[in-house]
């Protein structure tokens, strides 16, 4: 009922938003770098798959691999920062990284890495096939989104939310606050280089626009609709926006304007997102039932 590529750019941006939220909802660092996370993974699929020739496999795990490594980076440099201060670090780093991509000869510059091959998945699925690029993607997406309720739902989780809410208190009891989220950011820049890798293979184009800075603004967007701090949250807002968008690329509105208004009357009328707020106002409607 709906085309595979947008299915498939949407599931990618759902692990995108929920691989932020994770630091964002969870661990209380907004990062406005993420975009480096998912565009660098996205160059080093789109090289390995196009000039070296690895499979779909080997193509997928180095660019995630290195989005891990990045984030690794990332963190020890701007991990002990606070507030405003860790997301301007993050930023001027992930600008450092979209000056090297326009100057860097393998990336191709303004004309980016086009007609990526996307191979065969285990040797046996042609994703040449749009449907079998969408299960294989799917399938990714599903085991990245397991991987992170897993990681909420466990100590380390907990450990998060309670530095989240109260850090001096978490400090107070022995925790190494910044080693935890340390985890948390690399963790989070390792599933949002899988989302970018699988995009590029899906689209067959690295471009600039995977490494901008108003990728990393557009998911926090998508993170802050539909809820930061909830696992539902970052899917409903990334599938609502990247819909949006689709919907209002050939209606001639201005996409930016029409996106920037949503948000504007979300922060006015749904502080905690379109799930939070929801989850909200029913708890209390059953609680004035009970009563």
């Amino acid at each position: 009922m709906v085309y595979p590529l947008l299915l498939i750019n949407i599931l990618c941006f759902v692990l995108f938003a929920s691989a932020l939220n994770l630091v964002l909802g969870y661990a209380g660092l907004l990062s406005l770098g993420h975009a480096a996370f998912f565009g660098g993974a996205a160059y080093v699929t789109a090289h390995a798959a196009k000039t070296w020739g690895l499979p779909f496999e080997a193509s997928v795990l180095l660019g995630t691999l290195f989005a891990a490594v990045l984030g690794l980076v990332f963190g020890l440099i701007g991990i002990r920062r606070y507030g405003i201060y860790f997301a301007m670090i993050t930023l001027a780093l992930a600008q450092m990284l979209y000056f090297i991509a326009v100057q860097m000869p393998f990336t191709g510059g303004e004309d980016g890495i086009q007609s990526v091959p996307r191979g065969m998945f285990l040797g046996l699925v042609d994703l040449g096939d749009i449907n079998a690029m969408y299960y294989v993607v799917l399938g990714a997406v599903v085991i990245g989104l397991m991987v992170l309720w897993r990681t909420l739902h466990s100590p380390f989780g907990h450990i998060l939310a309670a530095i989240r809410e109260n850090e001096p208190r978490a400090v107070s009891l022995g925790l190494d606050v910044a080693y935890y989220k340390l985890i948390a950011f690399v963790l989070s820049a390792t599933l949002s280089g899988l989302a970018g890798s699988l995009k590029v293979i899906a689209f067959q184009l690295a471009s600039l626009n995977n490494v901008s800075w108003h990728l990393s603004g557009e998911v926090v967007l998508m993170t802050l609709i539909g809820g930061m701090g909830t696992f539902a949250g970052p899917i409903i807002g990334a599938t609502f926006v990247v819909t949006l968008e689709h919907m209002l690329a050939t209606s001639g509105l201005p996409i930016a304007l029409v996106i920037g208004v949503i948000f504007m009357a979300c922060v006015m009328l749904f502080r905690r997102g379109f799930y939070g707020e929801t989850v909200a106002r029913l708890k209390v409607v059953l609680d004035r039932g009970h009563d």
